[in-house]
């Protein structure tokens, strides 16, 4: 169960027999764990890392076990600050990468440009003039669950001049969306057309990305009346390909008639946890509340607090903490 803390089962069975068995040594604990003294000598060089053992204090030569309840306190800590850490590398990350952008801004030309689009009307003229442009490829991101049904009507006539241009179409919806049936016809149509339209748990952005020359985004993405920013530029769209592509590619398909067979195939199969739940436990392993997992999810708030209620009655779990190191214990987390 120390897994999701990083401990691997070598080194938590030693320190389970070495709290059992305060006196044996080595090679008893070997023989009782059918492990070799090397491999014994590694899990105490990683449980002293750790801090899960100490020198007794009436011979310091001599490693002891803290308690589990003192380890397992020490080890969330030392969790903490690795999250912590990742935080603030994901921090500075996303400072340079905008710092770039803005620096790609200010050279302006044709090659990298940033363009900002302040109103819904020149939003709705730009997506119109590079839709009508677009004639190779056109990929895009559709976060936040169901499509309002005006909303997919009014971007029907676009979609079906692009196919009948031949362009190629790669749209990806949330997961959430399969229960909704205006946006399970509006997939479907565009399948039967020539699309081709995947589904996963989340999606990093919305995003329209039109052959290799433009590429439109929210300026901020947590609220899309905002505006919206076109980039431009082989560096900037070469990177938003490679993501669009990375998120397809473990994506599953919608829109044909087969697709619900498929699901309940799936289910039968994975009857265990759904993509949609093992995202849902690692939005909340990271320290998300369930407003923010749901908005991440594509769904309401009271279906997040459902799904989790649900998931620790199968798990057996009494708290959210011991819900993620069941499922980390069970796999669910690294499928």
């Amino acid at each position: 169960m120390l897994s999701a803390l990083g401990v691997d089962t070598t080194s938590e069975a030693v320190y389970r027999t070495m709290l059992d068995q305060p006196d044996w040594g080595v090679a008893e604990i070997g023989v009782h764990l059918a492990r070799s003294e090397g491999e014994v000598r590694a899990a105490l060089d990683r449980l002293t890392e750790l801090r899960l053992l100490r020198p007794r204090f009436s011979d310091s030569s001599v490693l002891r076990p803290v308690g589990l309840d003192v380890g397992v306190q020490i080890l969330l800590a030392r969790r903490e600050e690795e999250v912590r850490r990742v935080q603030e590398e994901f921090a500075a990350g996303q400072a340079a990468a905008l710092e770039f952008l803005e620096a790609q801004a200010a050279e302006g030309g044709a090659e990298h440009r940033y363009e900002e689009l302040s109103s819904i009307d020149r939003i709705q003229d730009r997506l119109e003039h590079l839709t009508h442009s677009c004639r190779r490829l056109l990929l895009s991101f559709h976060p936040g669950g169901a499509q309002p049904r005006a909303q997919l009507e009014a971007s029907k006539p676009l979609d079906a001049a692009l196919l009948g241009r031949g362009v190629a179409m790669r749209t990806l919806y949330q997961d959430s969306v399969r229960n909704d049936q205006d946006t399970f016809r509006y997939a479907r149509w565009l399948t039967e057309s020539g699309g081709q339209v995947r589904t996963v748990p989340v999606l990093p952005i919305r995003m329209v990305l039109f052959d290799d020359t433009a590429a439109l985004l929210p300026v901020d993405p947590a609220n899309t009346a905002a505006g919206a920013v076109q980039f431009s530029g082989p560096g900037v769209i070469t990177a938003l390909t490679a993501l669009h592509e990375a998120v397809w590619e473990h994506a599953a398909p919608f829109g044909t008639d087969g697709d619900r067979g498929r699901e309940r195939e799936q289910e039968r199969s994975e009857e265990e946890v759904t993509g949609q739940e093992r995202q849902m436990l690692k939005l909340l392993g990271q320290g998300m509340t369930d407003e923010v997992a749901a908005r991440h999810l594509g769904i309401g708030v009271r279906t997040a607090r459902r799904m989790m209620a649900s998931l620790m009655q199968r798990l057996g779990a009494r708290s959210r903490f011991e819900a993620g190191m069941l499922a980390e214990r069970r796999g669910w987390l690294g499928r």
